[in-house]
């Protein structure tokens, strides 16, 4: 199967859900990103650390040092109130986006 990466701005959307499931390192978000999309989205490191630092200076998720299920020293990004009010808004616009262009596929022939 073909590996997909991720369309402009996505990767910060599906990041915040990951987070609003609670707080995870950054191998695990792209672990579930790959569990959940069947292996279809793929991350690469070089996106999703530079993605994540992005999103801390915007104040939508916090990150903290820990230790992973593997004992393994760790840094775990949890979302913010603002990370949470920034899911919403950004799973609106982007339900509104896929609807809007499955409407165009969609359309018949004339």
């Amino acid at each position: 199967m073909t590996k997909h990466l991720f369309p402009q701005g996505a990767l910060e959307l599906v990041i915040l859900r990951i987070l609003n499931a609670g707080p995870e390192h950054g191998w695990g978000i792209a672990q579930k990103i790959h569990l959940v999309s069947k292996d279809v989205l793929k991350v690469e490191e070089g996106s999703l650390y530079p993605a994540l630092s992005r999103m801390v200076q915007k104040g939508w998720i916090k990150s903290e040092w820990g230790t992973s299920e593997n004992n393994r020293r760790a840094k775990f990004y949890e979302l913010t109130d603002l990370g949470q009010k920034r899911l919403s808004e950004e799973q609106q616009n982007w339900n509104a986006m896929t609807a809007a262009i499955a409407a165009i596929l969609e359309m018949e022939n004339n």
